[in-house]
């Protein structure tokens, strides 16, 4: 039976065990060696499931090109959730006034500007526009492990503002992305159970923000764009999303006037395992010590 934990006694279990190491702000925090070779190993099993499909490595720095951003509508949706990066430019006058600010405490943000790039907010944005142009008969696929990050604070250590994600990206005609997705749908179900975690996957939706999008998150569900894969980690009541699909249908095909080999608007999907979250359910789920857990779990994650 999986017991009802709070956030703040599972962080507090995780910190004992020196799996993770507190930083002072919500919603971060440093891993530990322990938690580090976990995650080694359960991203290595997701590599030999992926290894015959042909896919493209890449890796992309956690910031992205802030016209790249802009373009991909992110602030329409979730404002709340962006992080922009500024920094200061100015005169010497100007940085003694920022230096006496600091260590009086004072605000001194207005003595910063935006520069060219933003924080990642999703793994696969710096991915569409390589696709850009006309792709390949067969379309693209593309592999990489990116980290993300999301302005949502809090003391939930499975609520993280900057985390891993496992990510891959399919862009080419209709029925090759819904066929690949959910491929991978049975994929992830079928490794996160031989793990040993009650896995399951739901429609969901994404947190869009204000009164708009809640009518917004609906249609998403009712089209049934997004499914993650949720496991229980506080609590069964409510379960976390360990993994998450999305069918972006021709949106990022519009926007970076993506096409395939016939000329058609090409769609795309992506799906991400959230790293340190499956992470945090095999330590829930098992203990603490991965020498004590399972052998069958043991025998999953050994390479």
């Amino acid at each position: 039976m999986h017991s009802a934990t709070t956030g703040q006694s599972f962080y507090d279990r995780l910190v004992e065990h020196k799996l993770i190491i507190p930083v002072g702000v919500p919603g971060a925090f440093g891993r530990g060696a322990v938690f580090e070779d976990v995650l080694r190993r359960f991203d290595a099993a997701v590599s030999r499931i992926a290894k015959d499909d042909g896919a493209e490595q890449m890796l992309f720095p956690p910031i992205l090109d802030r016209k790249v951003f802009e373009k991909s509508e992110f602030l329409d949706s979730f404002p709340q959730l962006a992080g922009s990066v500024f920094s200061f430019a100015g005169t010497d006058e100007q940085h003694a006034e920022l230096r006496d600010r600091v260590r009086e405490g004072r605000p001194w943000s207005d003595l910063q500007a935006m520069t060219g790039v933003v924080l990642s907010p999703a793994a696969c944005y710096p991915v569409y526009p390589s696709f850009t142009g006309t792709m390949p008969e067969g379309g693209r696929l593309v592999d990489m492990q990116n980290w993300v990050f999301r302005h949502e604070p809090s003391p939930e250590p499975t609520r993280m503002q900057a985390f891993r994600v496992r990510e891959f990206v399919r862009a080419g005609t209709p029925d090759v992305v819904v066929r690949w997705r959910d491929t991978w749908l049975e994929r992830g179900l079928s490794l996160l159970r031989s793990l040993g975690l009650p896995a399951r996957s739901v429609a969901a939706s994404d947190p869009f923000f204000g009164r708009g999008g809640r009518m917004l998150a609906a249609s998403q569900r009712e089209q049934e764009l997004k499914f993650e894969v949720i496991v229980p980690i506080l609590s069964e009541e409510a379960p976390t999303a360990v993994c998450s699909f999305n069918y972006h249908r021709e949106h990022f095909g519009k926007i970076f006037d993506i096409h395939t080999s016939d000329g058609e608007v090409a769609q795309t999907a992506c799906l991400g395992f959230g790293m340190e979250r499956v992470v945090m359910a095999l330590f829930k789920t098992h203990g603490f010590v991965p020498a004590e857990w399972p052998s069958a779990v043991r025998e999953v994650l050994a390479s």
